[in-house]
C-alpha cells in the first residue's frame, strides 16, 4: 500500500490527478486548469511532484498484477530528449502486444541492453524467444543472458530472432508512448523523466485491458493500484 502521509490532499484527488497527466498528455498548466475546473485548486508545480513520487510507485504494483505474458517477446529502444539531449528508452512487449517492461537510459549499448534484459527476466520470467532489430547492443545483451542461462546449467536457451518486420507490433506502440509525452513540453530532468513515462505506461496497460478488470474505469484501476 502506498502512503500518503505528509500529503495535503486527499488520495483520490492526488490519484485522479496524476491518472490524467500519464493518460492524457497534457501540460502541467493545462491539468491546474482542469483541475481548478472541477472546483480543486491545486498548483502546476504540486501536480509535478505528485506524478514524480507516486509514478514510480504505481507502476511497481502494476508490474506484481499485470497478467501473465507469453513467452515470445518484441525488444526494441526509441529515442526521447531530456533536458535537450537524446536518450534511450528501452521497451518489451509480447506477441500479442501486451507490454512486459520499460528502462529509460542515457545510453544504447551492450551494457545497457544487458540490463534492460535483466530486469525484463526478473519481472516476467524468462521467454523462450525475442524479437530485435539489427542492434548488435542488444545482440549482445541476450548473448549475455544465454552465457548465464549456460553457466547455472540451465538447458534451454533462448532464442534469438532479427528479423524487421516481426518487430512491427512494438514499433507501432512505440508510437501510442510518443504521442502521450510530445504535449507535455519535454523532460526537465532524467529522474522526473523516468518517473513519468513508468506512469504512461501504467496507463496504457490498462488500456490494454493487462490488469483484468473489466468493466472498471480506467482511472478506478489506476486508483487501486494505490491501496
Amino acid at each position: 500500500m502506498i502512503s500518503f502521509r505528509g500529503a495535503h490532499y486527499p488520495k483520490e484527488v492526488i490519484m485522479y490527478s496524476v491518472f490524467f497527466y500519464v493518460r492524457y498528455g497534457v501540460s502541467y498548466r493545462d491539468l491546474e486548469e482542469i483541475m481548478d475546473e472541477l472546483g480543486i485548486k491545486v498548483d502546476h508545480a504540486t501536480l509535478n511532484r505528485w506524478v514524480i513520487r507516486f509514478s514510480p510507485l504505481i507502476a511497481a504494483a502494476a508490474m506484481k498484477k499485470k497478467q501473465p505474458s507469453a513467452g515470445s517477446w518484441r525488444v526494441d529502444e526509441t529515442y526521447l530528449k531530456v533536458k535537450g539531449q537524446w536518450v534511450y528508452y528501452y521497451r518489451a512487449v509480447d506477441k500479442h502486444g501486451d507490454t512486459l517492461d520499460f528502462m529509460l537510459s542515457e545510453h544504447r549499448d551492450e551494457e545497457a541492453a544487458t540490463q534492460f534484459f535483466k530486469q525484463a527476466i526478473d519481472n516476467n520470467g524468462l521467454p523462450h524467444r525475442v524479437v530485435i532489430d539489427k542492434s548488435g547492443a542488444n545482440e549482445a545483451g541476450l548473448l549475455n543472458m544465454n552465457i548465464l542461462l549456460f553457466l547455472v546449467g540451465w538447458v534451454y536457451l533462448i532464442e534469438i530472432l532479427q528479423v524487421k518486420y516481426l518487430n512491427n507490433r512494438i514499433e507501432q506502440d512505440h508510437r501510442f508512448i510518443k504521442k502521450l509525452t510530445k504535449p507535455m513540453l519535454g523532460f526537465k530532468a532524467f529522474f522526473s523523466a523516468q518517473a513519468t513515462l513508468a506512469g504512461i505506461e501504467v496507463a496504457h496497460m490498462i488500456r490494454k485491458k493487462q490488469l483484468s478488470q473489466t468493466g472498471i474505469p480506467a482511472y478506478k484501476q489506476f486508483m487501486a493500484l494505490a491501496g
